[in-house]
């Protein structure tokens, strides 16, 4: 059964264009889909809700993931208050989802490699009955049958402008794909259950990409976090906080690794060392990196 979703618009009390979908012909009720924005010179939709307890918390995922669903949840906090609808379509990634707000624009990127996730779940083709998994590709079916390739080694603009044709204005193509993500993600927790895995992923793999580069073995959890959260907003390069990092006390290279970006982005930083301070306090943070495993012990 393919989910037929029917949109609609409305001007907010602050001027706000707000637009909501429902599913025709099953009786649910109308769910919010995101706001109307600009930026720069595009046209978008965002989505930062946090309603219906749609939050990422670690201590949901512990069992199954261990320490990592700690390790992941200061980031998920200051990029989308662990929002697992959150969504943009307005910037030059064309379409970003989920509460590490992967970025559909980067080929075999993080958000390709979730998508391909979500579309290997059963119910896969009630949201998206037009795309397939070919040997792990995203493909489009069209009214023939005919398939086209969406994604490759070099490129994901195809994909891109299937879920978001252009950004000069907001389309229903767009608003559709962005209701079928929200109404998907507030109603199947395996659509939740891939974003904090493919999240996971993401930082386990880094942690082994960058301790080979940086010599990380050794150093404290908050230390390789906070080296994972600069890399990943792009705030910071290797050098820099190579720089960072020389220092014989542990203690001073995370606080040297705070001073990284604070000029331009205090907010999120305070954010990421109030949070770290929390589970630390609560005795779940306080563990160092092992290389040779990969693992915090």
């Amino acid at each position: 059964m393919a989910y037929d979703f029917k949109i609609r618009s409305a001007v907010t009390s602050t001027g706000k264009t707000a637009y909501y979908a429902k599913t025709t012909g099953l009786g649910d009720p109308e769910f919010f889909v995101a706001y109307k924005t600009k930026y720069e010179e595009r046209f978008g939709l965002y989505n930062v809700s946090v309603s219906n307890n749609l939050v990422y918390n670690a201590a949901d995922y512990v069992t199954e993931f261990g320490f990592w669903a700690y390790f992941i949840e200061a980031t998920a906090k200051v990029e989308s208050q662990g929002s697992f609808l959150c969504l943009n379509t307005y910037d030059r990634a064309y379409f970003t989802f989920g509460f590490m707000q992967f970025a559909a624009h980067v080929p075999n990127g993080d958000f390709v490699r979730f998508f391909r996730k979500l579309l290997a779940l059963e119910n896969a083709s009630d949201y998206f009955p037009r795309l397939r998994l070919i040997d792990d590709r995203i493909y489009y079916k069209n009214d023939t049958g005919a398939t086209s390739q969406l994604e490759n080694d070099s490129s994901s603009q195809k994909l891109m402008e299937y879920l978001n044709p252009t950004t000069n204005e907001v389309e229903q193509q767009e608003l559709i794909c962005s209701a079928r993500f929200i109404h998907w993600a507030t109603n199947d927790p395996n659509h939740r259950r891939v974003q904090v895995e493919q999240s996971i992923s993401l930082y386990k793999e880094n942690m082994k990409k960058y301790s080979k580069r940086l010599n990380l073995n050794g150093y404290p959890a908050k230390v390789c976090f906070m080296v994972c959260d600069i890399l990943h907003q792009g705030r910071g390069t290797y050098d820099r906080i190579s720089y960072a990092l020389d220092t014989d006390s542990h203690e001073k290279a995370f606080q040297n690794l705070c001073t990284i970006g604070n000029t331009h982005y205090p907010t999120r930083i305070n954010g990421l060392k109030a949070h770290l301070k929390k589970l630390e306090q609560a005795g779940l943070f306080n563990k160092k990196y092992k290389a040779d495993t990969n693992e915090f012990v």
